[in-house]
């Protein structure tokens, strides 16, 4: 009923003749039922308002977003986009882990056994032991943990060596039903095919030479494994666990984040890609976070920034919820 209808059955009403009184009751009664109607209407639950308040975030910064967001406990889930396939960047390091752990278990080779730097191994880009004197011995434990806390790509470049190459590492997503995960490139192949391209961004925008490709949920749902300790087996999940709990690259999700133990990594080819996932872990809470971002060609501080706000609000609900 719109504004004044009120009124006006209100004064043809006083007129006595226009209308019967048993319209002017149908009248107020037909108001009295679109009054009670809008007051009626359902509310948002808490965690809409936590997806709102994270789809808001993302509104904010101009790219591409797919977000899973899951409670172990709880079993309360958020999923924008979580299903679309996206550049991984370095967090294909995780499934790249999962497979040198199988093959340990195998016992293909051990975690103790030793490694020798060679210069022909030394990839640019993040890390640390391409800054080694080459003969600079380490162990594998030593190679997985700089491949995950500081995203070593000379690491990377032996552990894939080591394991078989990128179709090992599909071969053993493909078997857990991860069809989407899949390893692409190796250190060696890829930087110089950033090299000869006309610029960083068409490199980008060319898409030919992903690093890794993934979503949000089924990177997640190895995350929730790892912390259900069903991958690979127990011990190999806490130890997994255990690096990845050493990540020193900390201004995403862990940007604003206070009062959780926080593993994670980490996925960079900012401004364009700035990728996070891992879990924040409190005493009787355990909360999955995978957030993969694409085509954005702004400022990767933003970006960063963003991230680390949809960190904070889950962390804070959760929080609060627990």
């Amino acid at each position: 009923m719109k504004a004044g209808s009120w009124e006006g059955g209100k004064a043809l009403a006083q007129g006595g003749k226009a209308l019967a009184p048993a319209l002017v009751v149908a009248l107020i009664a037909g108001y009295g039922l679109q009054a009670g109607q809008r007051g009626q209407q359902p509310q948002p639950s808490p965690l809409q308002r936590l997806q709102a308040s994270i789809e808001r975030t993302t509104k904010s910064v101009n790219a591409a977003w797919g977000i899973y967001v899951k409670s172990l406990e709880a079993g309360e889930e958020i999923a924008i986009d979580a299903d679309r396939q996206m550049e991984t960047m370095s967090t294909i390091k995780i499934p790249l882990m999962i497979e040198a752990f199988e093959q340990i278990k195998a016992g293909r080779f051990r975690l103790t056994d030793k490694y020798t730097f060679a210069a022909a191994d030394s990839q640019p880009g993040t890390g640390t032991i391409q800054r080694l004197d080459p003969g600079a011995v380490m162990t594998v434990k030593d190679l997985i943990t700089m491949m995950i806390i500081v995203s070593d790509n000379t690491a990377t470049e032996v552990l894939y060596r080591m394991v078989g190459g990128p179709e090992a590492v599909n071969a053993r997503m493909q078997a857990m039903g991860l069809q989407k995960t899949r390893a692409m490139n190796v250190p060696s192949k890829w930087f110089p095919e950033l090299r000869a391209a006309a610029t960083t961004e068409q490199f980008y925008r060319d898409g030919k030479h992903p690093f890794g490709l993934s979503t949000p949920r089924e990177m997640g749902r190895l995350l929730e494994m790892m912390e259900r300790g069903a991958l690979v087996d127990k011990a190999s999940s806490d130890l997994m666990l255990r690096i990845m709990r050493g990540q020193l690259y900390r201004t995403r999700i862990p940007r604003y984040v206070t009062g959780y133990t926080i593993p994670h990594k980490t996925g960079d080819f900012l401004p364009y890609v700035g990728d996070d996932v891992g879990m924040l872990e409190a005493p009787g809470r355990t909360i999955v976070v995978s957030i993969f971002t694409g085509s954005h060609f702004g400022s990767g501080e933003m970006l960063e920034n963003a991230i680390g706000l949809v960190a904070r609000d889950v962390a804070d609900y959760f929080a609060y919820r627990h």
